[in-house]
């Protein structure tokens, strides 16, 4: 089997893979499985290098990942009155198994977009001064090499204990806000900076929400914290930055975010206050988000080697 044939292969099963769980009533997986397929096809659209598919083959697999997305975001925000539904998706699958031959008018009027648009810490704001003050000073990351954040996340794994020393597992339990509902591929960074914004660990992003409830966006995902605590120096904090995808604009958005300094370090239960953005590394210009009483919700616990 030649590479293109294999790689429309690993489509169509990403592709069954995907509405199998929408079907199931499985959507986190469903949505996870579409995002990383509309990604691959935006990918393979815009490649320059690749000669496997024609430029009208490729136009075809772009306005596929454009119904992926907006089935998607259908599952996502139940309140859209735009709802792409399964039984439209699934049309989609004969043209996926045979996009080397498909010669017929595509089934949807739909367009391509562009490979979805991750944005660093602070870029977002450059593009929304309309709606936002100028950008507070964001910290350097040079120190770490960039990521691109994935529907599946890229949490890091414990570090090796030693001796005398704290490993800290924060779990991220929900966040409370009152749009919570209409929030698309929400998900949270997790970064540790010095009293100068620097990255002091490399960053971190969970993966998509799990649910949404009423007010309260639901993500019960642990995070470890890439450095013991006693060697985190004074000053320090940690931050947790809210993302969402926004769609007429095409890029990923910060809407708010929170932060834990040394002091709350401590076993158990945490509420903390949501500030607006743009994100302030070195909280100098502090701003909280709203009057009502929503909060990010965190649980604490505190491994010790003795």
């Amino acid at each position: 089997m030649s590479d293109v044939n294999k790689t429309i292969q690993k489509w169509h099963a990403s592709f069954r893979k995907g509405t199998d769980f929408d079907s199931w009533g499985q959507l986190v997986e469903a949505i996870d499985e579409y995002q990383i397929l509309a990604r691959q096809l935006q990918k393979e659209v815009q490649s320059t290098n690749s000669t496997d598919f024609t430029e009208e083959q490729k136009k075809t697999l772009g306005k596929i990942a454009t119904c992926l997305e907006m089935r998607s975001a259908s599952l996502q925000c139940t309140q859209s009155t735009e709802e792409f539904k399964l039984e439209e998706l699934k049309k989609l699958e004969t043209i996926i198994q045979n996009i080397l031959t498909y010669n017929k008018e595509f089934p949807f009027d739909v367009q391509p977009v562009p490979l979805r648009k991750i944005l660093a810490p602070g870029e977002e704001e450059n593009l929304e001064l309309e709606e936002e003050d100028a950008a507070a000073g964001a910290g350097s990351t040079e120190a770490f090499p960039p990521r691109a954040p994935a529907s599946q996340g890229t949490l890091l794994p414990r570090l090796p204990s030693e001796p005398g020393m704290s490993l800290l597992t924060i779990k991220i339990e929900k966040i409370g806000l009152k749009d919570a509902g209409q929030c698309i591929d929400p998900y949270m960074t997790i970064s540790v900076k010095d009293v100068n914004g620097v990255d002091l660990n490399p960053v971190q992003d969970t993966p998509v929400a799990s649910r949404k409830e009423d007010t309260y966006i639901h993500f019960s995902v642990d995070v470890e914290i890439q450095r013991h605590v006693e060697k985190l120096p004074k000053g320090a904090a940690i931050f947790f930055e809210f993302k969402h995808y926004k769609p007429k604009k095409r890029f990923t958005s910060t809407k708010c975010f929170a932060f834990m300094e040394m002091d709350e370090i401590k076993p158990g239960p945490i509420v903390i206050e949501l500030y607006k953005k743009p994100t302030d590394f070195k909280r100098k210009k502090l701003q909280l988000l709203t009057k009502k009483q929503l909060y990010l919700h965190l649980h604490q616990t505190l491994h010790k080697d003795s």
